[in-house]
């Protein structure tokens, strides 16, 4: 059964891979909300590999390596993670897969992932499940809830508010650079929390002004 405190809080899902730095941009503004307003974030993973297998030829060269099988090896951990030590558990090893892969862009390799995986305070044989098929499943198995979420095919991230009669309601993005905060953070939070209650609202989206920061 729920607790009080858990009903007062605002329960948002954010389906994620951790190779995407414009998703880790997403993700540190939802935390710099949920730092400011009670929010129980569940982190789901996605993967970008199964989003574009049979369409590489569509793809960048330089992004193909990340959407083969090493694009599955982060993910398999995460969920690896999820079974053993559950939601919080994940959210700091994405905050630590991010910091390593992105701020300090060192790519996810084994060396980087078991790095993560220590400053997260995990047991660093989870990373044995990067190349492992075990939980293949319920990596496909989250991504596509979170396909379903959004209600067609989307990248990553994704992100699903309370909309009317507190029926989630999914969104690809928002893409951000650099991550808001205070109260810029919160503005963008209600505008999305807005859009969500109007019923029918589908997109709204312009090009990219900047490149991800992580400052």
């Amino acid at each position: 059964m729920a607790s009080t405190a858990d009903a007062d809080r605002t329960r948002v899902d954010f389906w994620f891979d951790p190779l995407c730095p414009w998703t880790w941009m997403t993700s540190r503004w939802l935390t710099e909300v949920a730092a400011l307003r009670p929010l129980d974030i569940r982190w789901h993973v996605m993967s970008l590999a199964i989003l574009n297998a049979g369409r590489l030829d569509q793809v960048p060269q330089e992004y193909h390596d990340l959407l083969g099988p090493k694009g599955l090896r982060p993910v398999r951990t995460l969920v690896a993670v999820r079974q053993s030590h559950g939601n919080e558990a994940v959210a700091r090893l994405y905050t630590a897969l991010g910091a390593v892969f992105h701020r300090d862009g060192k790519g996810p390799t084994p060396e980087a992932l078991t790095e993560a995986l220590k400053s997260a305070e995990l047991p660093t044989e989870l990373a044995e499940h990067a190349d492992a098929t075990t939980y293949d499943a319920e990596v496909r198995a989250s991504h596509e809830a979170g396909q379903k979420a959004v209600g067609e095919e989307a990248g990553s991230p994704i992100l699903a508010v309370p909309g009317p009669d507190a029926t989630p309601v999914g969104f690809f993005g928002p893409i951000v650079s650099p991550v808001p905060r205070s109260d810029a953070a919160l503005s963008l939070w209600d505008t999305v929390v807005h859009a969500a209650s109007v019923p029918g609202f589908a997109e709204l989206k312009r090009a990219r002004t900047a490149p991800p920061s992580f400052d």
